[in-house]
């Protein structure tokens, strides 16, 4: 009788498991901009915030309404938008929110007042931040490859003018504009030359960093090296080219730099993760380690099959990073390219993971610091 019951208790969690739930997500009131599309942006699809499948519907005179169906039992993280980040809901006085949070157990509805919209509340000037280590090299500097132009900043270390026989590694790093500089940062800068200040008197090694900034309009096709049905079609190559023969040697013509691949680094976020990883993988005569903070590889996952079928000359380092609160394949994905990488021993890797990082400068710039340190270190043989 016991073990009937048993069995039975059994039965019923695995169907409570694997129910299925209709969630209901309303908009009661908003305080402004009440014409306007709203859209919802969360884990369930990757944080667009402008996407059609999940635009909320006029319920009655004023409110809006979503509904998930056949939704499993477990957790929601969401924001609402009015189609892009810049119009994200925001509190009455503009303040940033954190991310709704609901935990799904049954058939629901949960209901929200938007206090207010990031984009009612104009912000202040953003204050220049870069240091006097930072100079632009070019406002608009020339790319064969994509008939394209870009800025291009350079950080200098502080021993640079007073040390004229000294070489330097470089870091070559991507998104220039959110490096150095509040004023010119989409959502908060890294905040490279101010670690890089301290670090570099700690660990008495000192590297140059060259950014390289997007231009906004073909970043999810220049640093993606493989054809995106959404997103369109790939220049990763070009950009890859672009930055190994033209960008480098031009770098090392004018500036005191160490050459050879064992100083030679490349470094991004996201769409700028997945292009460094390829590209010290297409170009591993020129780079020999490559930092990869929460690399998008579900946008050109055939990066994986790259990477198992690359075969290494000598040793290379790869630094993995990824956030637990970056969607949910953010770190299994991760995860998949640490064991492949693990698995040729000319690769030297490094991976963490942090069960608060989400999907922002704020995250890249705590965890910047642990990386620099790792890449100074002696290349284990």
């Amino acid at each position: 009788m016991k073990r009937l019951l048993f069995v039975a208790v059994l039965s019923f969690i695995s169907v409570w498991v694997n129910a299925q739930f209709t969630v209901r997500l309303i908009v009661t009131e908003a305080a402004t901009r009440k014409g306007d599309d709203y859209y919802l942006a969360g884990d369930f699809n990757k944080w667009n915030p402008g996407d059609y499948n999940f635009k909320l519907k006029p319920f009655g005179a004023v409110r809006r309404i979503y509904v998930f169906k056949n939704i499993p039992a477990g957790k929601l993280a969401f924001k609402f938008t009015r189609g892009s980040w810049d119009r994200v809901e925001s509190t009455a006085k503009g303040e940033d929110l954190e991310n709704h949070e609901v935990e799904i157990t049954g058939d629901t509805t949960f209901s929200y007042a938007i206090a207010g919209w990031k984009d009612d509340y104009p912000d202040k000037p953003k204050p220049n931040t870069a240091t006097a280590q930072v100079k632009i090299i070019d406002t608009a500097f020339f790319v064969p490859q994509l008939n394209r132009y870009r800025r291009i900043w350079i950080y200098l270390p502080k021993t640079y003018p007073l040390t004229k026989g000294k070489y330097y590694p470089v870091l070559y790093m991507h998104d220039g504009q959110n490096l150095f500089n509040e004023q010119t940062a989409f959502a908060g800068e890294w905040g490279i030359d101010e670690c890089l200040d301290s670090l570099q008197q700690q660990l008495k090694k000192d590297c140059i960093v060259v950014g390289i900034d997007n231009d906004g309009q073909h970043r999810m096709t220049e640093y993606n090296p493989y054809d995106n049905d959404k997103f369109g079609k790939a220049e990763g190559d070009k950009y890859a080219d672009f930055v190994a023969k033209i960008l480098k040697p031009y770098i090392d013509k004018n500036y005191r730099t160490m050459k050879d691949p064992q100083h030679t680094f490349i470094a991004g976020s996201s769409m700028g993760g997945l292009i460094s990883l390829y590209t010290l993988m297409k170009y591993p005569d020129v780079f020999g380690s490559a930092g990869v903070f929460s690399p998008a590889f579900w946008v050109g996952p055939r990066i994986f099959e790259t990477a198992q079928q690359m075969k290494w000359k000598g040793v290379h380092r790869v630094f993995l990073y990824a956030g637990q609160k970056e969607g949910d394949e953010m770190v299994p994905d991760t995860k998949r390219m640490a064991d492949i990488l693990a698995d040729s021993k000319a690769i030297d890797e490094q991976d963490i993971v942090f069960p608060l990082g989400q999907h922002n400068e704020t995250y890249w710039r705590k965890v910047f610091p642990a990386f620099y340190t790792w890449l100074m270190q002696p290349v284990a043989q």
